[in-house]
Order: structure tokens, then C-alpha cells, then sequence
């Protein structure tokens, strides 16, 4: 029977000997190898996978024994880990799509300058700008930008500002991607500020892949080189071979944009600190306690008080967080943003 939880890191050694641990926790290394018919050494080794998944924890009464964390604690920990991987390739995905677009996008443009392939090379800070503001003009419905530069400076806003707000006024529907970094530079979030009181979005992210610009679904405008902006840039034209282009540029968009915070919502760490504030600092060390697997009696002497203390303050974190074991308050505790991440 094949393995399923292989893609979450099991092999079939390693879940074999989990599922032994959890039906019969007591037993060390020698018992479980003769129960499941293996060598010591393929024992440690499945351990010492265990380990780094984080489903074994030590043991608080046997010195160098190890315990299963429970499969419903020890499963959701391991998607979630995955959940995360699928979201980083993702991204990494459609941002080689991007570059590979650009890559197409270049060759097309100088293997036939002179003829109509939807592709079209600008050389020059002058043919740039007058091609972003013949752009600008002609577009109708939608523009959706990345600002990749964190602060604006002066001259950019102040040459932005009026068109954005012409565009705005035409019923144009502009959502724009900034860094997270202007958040603390008040000359560009006020900028950002004014679009959103003209009827803009916009939403900040931490990191950007490039400058782009799309015009109503079927142009896209981006640098020629993501490290130099100056060396030129390419204007895409959703047309025949290149409309493949201009949607997986858009959908690079997309997976940028779901991922971004809304202009005045909090950062991840500005909503972890808020939601420490809510809890007392005895709470948190608990918590903290908590997630290593640690028993009421080592919790109760790590902060320094009664067992029976100890008992109230994590059976009321336990009801907070709706976990069934202190571990597993420990984990939904970093997934609610309680404890960072490495925490």
C-alpha cells in the first residue's frame, strides 16, 4: 500500500515506528525494535526523523527516553508546514513565470524590432516616459502596479499625483502593490493615504519582484532587467502567442496582491504584538512552555509557582485556544499569531 503521508516527511520506516509510539508510548528503542522486527539503528533513525518533524519530545521522567506527540497535534503541525512550503512555491513559481516572460518578451522584441509582434523594446528614459503616459491615457477599465522602491521621492509623487487622481476620476479601477517599508517613510503612506481616499487600493507587501505595470488586462509594462531599470524596458501586448504573457503576468499579480495587508491594517508583527498585549507576560512564558511539551510539574517550576497555579493558568489557555494538550496549545498559539513563528 503506498505511503501517504510520505509528502508530509513520514517514509514508511518513520510512520511505522510513530504509529508504534503511539500505541504503546512506554516502550524504548529495544522494545520497539523487536515488536516491529527492525534493527536499533533503523529505530534511531526514524527517531531522529521524528525528531525534526517535532512529533517525539523528551521524556521528563526517563533521561534520553522520547514520548509521541499526539497524531492530532503532531498531523496538523506537519500540513501546516506544508500548507506554508506550498504557499512559498507558489509564489516562486509565478515569479519565474514572470521572469521567463520577460525573458520571451526580450528575445521576440530583438529578433523582429521592425514588425508588429506584440512586443515593443524602449531604449531611454524619454521613449520610457512618453510610452507611460500615452499608457496612462489610454487606459480604460484597470491598472494594477507593483511599487518596488519603498520610499517615493518627491518628484515621482508629485508627478503621480494628478494623474492617478485624473484616472480615478474617469472610473478607472487602479490597485497598487507597495513595500511594507513606507509604512515608516510618512511622505510616501501619506501619498499612498490619498490615493485610497480617491477610490484607489492599495496594499503593502514585504518584498516585490519587479516594477510592472498592466493596462486593462492586455498590456503589460515592466523593466527589461528586474536589477536595472535603466537599461530599458518592454511593453507586452496580450496578442496571439503573447496574451500567455500578459496572463501569467497578471496572475503574478493576483498571488502578490492576496498575500499583501490592506494600507491601515496591521502588519503580522504590529497584530502578534497586539495580541501579546492581551496576554499577561506569565501568560506568554507559559505558552511558550507549553508549545516545548513540557509537563505541569516542569512548567509550574520554570515560572516559579504552585502546581496547582500552574493547572489554572494553562487549563485557561487550553479553553482559549480550544486544544486538547499543552502541545497543541503551544502550536495553535503560533498559528493565531499569539508566539512568533520561532518563538
Amino acid at each position: 500500500m503506498a505511503n501517504l503521508l510520505e509528502p508530509l516527511g513520514l517514509d514508511a520506516l518513520t510512520e511505522a515506528v510513530y504509529r508504534a509510539m503511539l500505541a504503546q508510548p512506554e516502550e524504548g528503542t529495544a522494545e520497539l525494535a523487536v515488536r516491529l522486527s527492525m534493527t536499533e539503528g533503523q529505530i534511531a533513525y526514524a527517531l531522529g526523523r521524528l525528531n525534526r518533524l517535532a512529533l517525539v519530545r523528551p521524556s521528563y521522567e526517563a533521561a534520553g527516553g522520547r514520548l509521541p506527540v499526539r497524531a492530532e497535534a503532531g498531523m496538523e503541525l506537519l500540513l501546516a508546514r506544508q500548507e506554508a512550503a506550498l504557499q512559498g512555491r507558489l509564489h516562486r513559481l509565478a515569479v519565474s513565470r514572470a521572469a521567463a516572460a520577460q525573458l520571451v518578451a526580450e528575445a521576440g522584441g530583438l529578433e523582429s524590432p521592425d514588425t508588429d509582434v506584440g512586443v515593443e523594446v524602449l531604449v531611454g528614459i524619454d521613449r520610457i516616459r512618453d510610452r507611460l503616459a500615452a499608457l496612462s491615457r489610454d487606459v480604460e477599465e484597470e491598472l494594477l502596479a507593483f511599487a518596488p522602491d519603498g520610499a517615493q521621492t518627491n518628484e515621482n509623487m508629485q508627478a503621480s499625483g494628478p494623474l492617478n487622481a485624473a484616472l480615478l476620476a474617469r472610473g478607472v479601477r487602479l490597485r497598487t502593490v507597495y513595500l511594507t517599508s513606507i509604512r515608516s517613510h510618512q511622505p510616501t503612506l501619506a501619498h499612498a493615504r490619498r490615493l485610497v481616499e480617491q477610490g484607489a487600493q492599495v496594499r503593502t507587501v514585504a518584498t516585490l519582484p519587479t516594477r510592472m505595470l498592466i493596462v486593462d488586462r492586455r498590456i503589460a509594462f515592466l523593466p527589461m532587467d528586474i536589477q536595472d531599470s535603466r537599461r530599458g524596458a518592454l511593453v507586452v501586448t496580450g496578442a496571439g502567442a503573447d496574451a500567455g504573457i500578459v496572463v501569467a503576468l497578471r496572475a503574478l499579480f493576483e498571488s502578490v496582491w492576496a498575500e499583501g495587508q490592506a494600507l491601515d491594517a496591521p502588519t503580522a508583527e504590529e497584530r502578534t504584538a497586539a495580541r501579546q498585549r492581551e496576554l499577561s507576560t506569565q501568560e506568554i512564558a507559559t505558552l511558550r512552555l507549553m508549545a516545548t511539551g513540557l509537563t505541569l510539574g516542569g512548567i509550574a517550576k520554570r515560572l516559579g509557582v504552585s502546581p496547582r497555579t500552574a493547572r489554572r493558568i494553562t487549563a485557561a489557555l487550553l479553553e482559549r485556544l480550544d486544544a486538547g494538550s499543552r502541545f497543541e496549545a503551544g502550536v495553535k498559539a503560533v498559528q493565531r499569531g499569539w508566539l512568533p513563528v520561532d518563538g
